[in-house]
C-alpha cells in the first residue's frame, strides 16, 4: 500500500468518526500532546482540548468527507495534505497534517493546521 493510501485509509477512519459524533475517538487519532490550528476556534494543545473541540464540531454533523490529495513520509515523520468538506456546517477546506508513526506502527497526527477554501475541493 503507498503512503498515500495508507493516510487516506487514516482519513476515512476519521471521517467515520467525526460522522458518529464520536469526539474522543476523534482526538484519540492525535499524538498525546498533539496541536490543532483552524480558522474555526483558537489552537488546541493535546488530546483533551482537542477532543472538547470535535465535541462541539461533531454535534450534528452527518456529513464528513476528507480526501487526501497528496502525502509523503521519510522515516516514521510524514506529512498529508488533505480536502475536507462538511457540507454546509463548517464548510470546505484543506488540512495540513504532520503524522508521527508509533512504535506499533499506527500513524498519529502531530500537528493539523486547517485552512478554510471556496470554491470547495470535494463538490
Amino acid at each position: 500500500m503507498t503512503f498515500k493510501a495508507e493516510m487516506q485509509a487514516f482519513m476515512n477512519a476519521m471521517a467515520t468518526a467525526y460522522i458518529a459524533g464520536d469526539a474522543h475517538a476523534c482526538a484519540q487519532m492525535f499524538v498525546t500532546d498533539g496541536v490543532l490550528y483552524s480558522p474555526y476556534a483558537f489552537p488546541a494543545h493535546g488530546r483533551a482540548e482537542i477532543e472538547a473541540l470535535h465535541r462541539e464540531w461533531t454535534a450534528g454533523v452527518t456529513g464528513k468527507k476528507l480526501k487526501v490529495l497528496d502525502a509523503a513520509r521519510s522515516g516514521d515523520i510524514g506529512w498529508c495534505l488533505v480536502a475536507y468538506s462538511e457540507g454546509d456546517a463548517t464548510g470546505h477546506g484543506t488540512s495540513l497534517n504532520v503524522v508521527e508513526q508509533q512504535p506499533d506502527g499506527k500513524w498519529l497526527v502531530r500537528i493539523c493546521s486547517l485552512n478554510s477554501d471556496e470554491p470547495p475541493l470535494l463538490e
